[in-house]
């Protein structure tokens, strides 16, 4: 895909009124679970906004980074119990994600944890961080396209704000990332 191609797709996704969804999870390992979601609309209201409770303490090194601690979570609600209020702003939607694979998974990983399925119907899912990378162009020595922060891509867009992991914040920046490419002059009109 080239950078015409992204922009085109990015005009495409934005026509769809997605909704944009992201997290702050325990780590990055195949136990880790999800802590905070946040889903907005196309608008930018949130549909979803709110802490989950783990089942396993939250390790320093993640608290570090988000700010989540286990005794801030501990009066949080259960994933189980926000599965509904997810369910209803994810089915029959496309949800775009910044760096999607990463959100999916650990998503699936906490509803496994609870032994659930994540299974939204209708649901489809695209994935930021790609469209930024295929928007940019840059290969590197292994010419695989460069993959980029989100505040880093926020930064070179003049996107003023900020990525502060959490949830929230971190959706509206994708969403603003994602109108910045979709607003780009495409050379034939």
């Amino acid at each position: 895909m080239s950078r015409w191609s992204a922009i085109r797709q990015a005009k495409t996704w934005l026509e769809r009124q997605p909704v944009y969804l992201d997290t702050e999870t325990t780590g990055l390992d195949a136990r880790a679970e999800v802590v905070e979601i946040a889903i907005i609309d196309a608008d930018g209201r949130p549909l979803v906004n709110t802490l989950v409770k783990p089942q396993s303490p939250v390790p320093a090194d993640a608290s570090r980074v988000h700010g989540l601690t286990t005794a801030v979570l501990q009066s949080a609600p259960t994933w189980p119990e926000v599965w509904p209020q997810i369910l209803a702003a994810l089915a029959g939607r496309l949800v775009l994600i910044y760096n999607a694979d990463y959100d999916i998974r650990l998503m699936e990983q906490t509803a496994r944890r609870y032994q659930m399925a994540f299974d939204v119907p209708g649901m489809e899912v695209g994935d930021l961080l790609t469209l930024y990378s295929e928007f940019k162009g840059v290969r590197g020595t292994d010419g695989q396209l460069r993959r980029w922060r989100l505040e880093q891509a926020g930064r070179e867009m003049g996107i003023a704000l900020p990525n502060s992991h959490r949830a929230l914040d971190d959706t509206l920046l994708a969403r603003e990332l994602h109108r910045r490419i979709a607003a780009e002059p495409l050379p034939w009109g």
